[in-house]
């Protein structure tokens, strides 16, 4: 096998509570991973070594702070004898949009170089690279629907299949990490803050309601336009509404495509809309 093609999926985060800050800088957070249809497609092809990075769209980081870069450097740290690579991200997932398509790219590239190269890492071994790539990247290991700890390393799969159509409404506009987990400091450390979502969502029905993303009080102050869509979302039928990770995508689930076209029709003309699903894993 010379060349392989996989695809780097979208994610959501159904409630997110930001907890502690951490002695490394990091903040721990409590949150539900679900994995989404939509997706990047990356092609890996052998080369003699070094990784080449190349992308559908111009904006996209070609240097070695790319995640895809990461991973090939990290497996070549552990397997000496690892061959180069060509990689290509044809890119659908927006940056800096809370839908982790940076993470899921690293996470894509650490398994096809695992089957390109038949090194024969097991799940486990794949998640424990990835930590050394960014927080988010070993959940999109496995993917699916997990409770994510931790910096969002510490994983625990959910056995439940969402069946509902999401709409995800990307802004014209996108939201530093770095600012919002900044923003964010004041109020943290609260004691008997942690919910506990991986109960909540095994129930026959899931209460929705309870699900919360912290970045959202600083968020939709900071960006009105942010609680317009949300507010949007639920008016129109939406069973939950919700910024994504720390923004600035927000997404509306539905309980059925007509339904999630109808919300879509009402929402402002500068914003982009996807249409998707749960992953199926």
């Amino acid at each position: 096998m010379n060349s392989i093609t996989i695809q780097s999926h979208a994610k959501v985060n159904i409630g997110l509570q930001v907890l502690n800050k951490r002695p490394d800088g990091y903040h721990n957070l409590h949150t539900i991973f679900q994995e989404l249809d939509f997706h990047d497609t990356i092609t890996l092809t052998k080369a003699e070594s070094n990784s080449k990075l190349t992308a559908s769209i111009k904006d996209f980081p070609l240097d070695k702070s790319n995640t895809c870069h990461k991973a090939f450097i990290t497996l070549k740290q552990e397997f000496s004898e690892l061959g180069g690579v060509q990689i290509h991200v044809d890119k659908h997932i927006p940056q800096g949009a809370g839908l982790g398509g940076g993470s899921s790219n690293g996470a894509a590239v650490l398994k096809g170089l695992n089957q390109l190269y038949e090194l024969g890492l097991v799940a486990n071994d794949l998640e424990q690279l990835a930590m050394k790539i960014g927080a988010d990247v070993p959940f999109f290991i496995r993917g699916g629907c997990q409770l994510g700890e931790g910096i969002g390393e510490k994983l625990t799969p959910i056995a439940r299949l969402l069946d509902y159509t999401i709409l995800l409404v990307l802004p014209s506009f996108s939201i530093s990490t770095s600012w919002a987990y900044k923003s964010i400091k004041n109020g943290l450390d609260v004691e008997g803050k942690k919910a506990n979502f991986a109960d909540l969502f095994r129930r026959d029905i899931i209460p929705f309601e309870l699900f919360k993303n912290d970045f959202e009080r600083i968020v939709i102050p900071a960006h009105p336009e942010i609680g317009k869509i949300k507010d949007a979302l639920l008016e129109n039928g939406a069973r939950y509404a919700s910024l994504s990770g720390s923004g600035s995508t927000v997404f509306g689930m539905f309980d059925e495509d007509t339904a999630a076209s109808a919300a879509e029709s009402v929402l402002p003309s500068n914003t982009r809309t996807i249409l998707t699903q749960p992953a199926r894993v």
